[in-house]
């Protein structure tokens, strides 16, 4: 019965449950990034570069052929365009995600530095109940 009650506690935890959050909205900006750049950046540099894709970019190995039983082969192929393409993804993801940290630590800071009331010896607030007696008492 103490492990299901031990997991119960590790399960809501609020870490684990708002690390659970944030992988759900970074795999959702992920998907807003690749859409970023695949419909935006990736044809203006297509049209910086004489219109052409980046996905149509690549090192032909082998062309697409027949084999002797005529069978057909695919060509192979390094597709750089690709890897470029999935490198920018990258970068934006990560110069965003920084982004986000720094606003975070940066409100954690202010937080920091705003102090705490201080609370009153015990001699101030024996001062103070004297001071208060006096008044009453005039």
């Amino acid at each position: 019965m103490g492990i299901i009650k031990e997991f119960k506690e590790f399960a809501m935890k609020g870490n684990l449950i708002d690390m659970a959050v944030a992988f759900v909205m970074g795999a959702a900006f992920g998907k807003i990034v690749t859409g970023f750049i695949q419909g935006i950046v990736m044809p203006l540099i297509g049209k910086i570069t004489a219109n052409m894709d980046f996905k149509d970019m690549k090192y032909v190995l082998t062309e697409a052929h027949k084999d002797a039983s005529g069978k057909d082969v695919p060509e192979a192929s390094i597709k750089y365009g690709e890897f470029i393409t999935d490198i920018l993804d990258f970068v934006i993801v990560a110069f965003c995600m920084f982004l986000v940290v720094k606003t975070i630590n940066k409100m954690k800071k202010k937080q920091e530095e705003v102090p705490a009331p201080v609370e009153p010896t015990k001699e101030e607030l024996l001062l103070t109940e004297i001071r208060d007696l006096l008044k009453n008492k005039n």
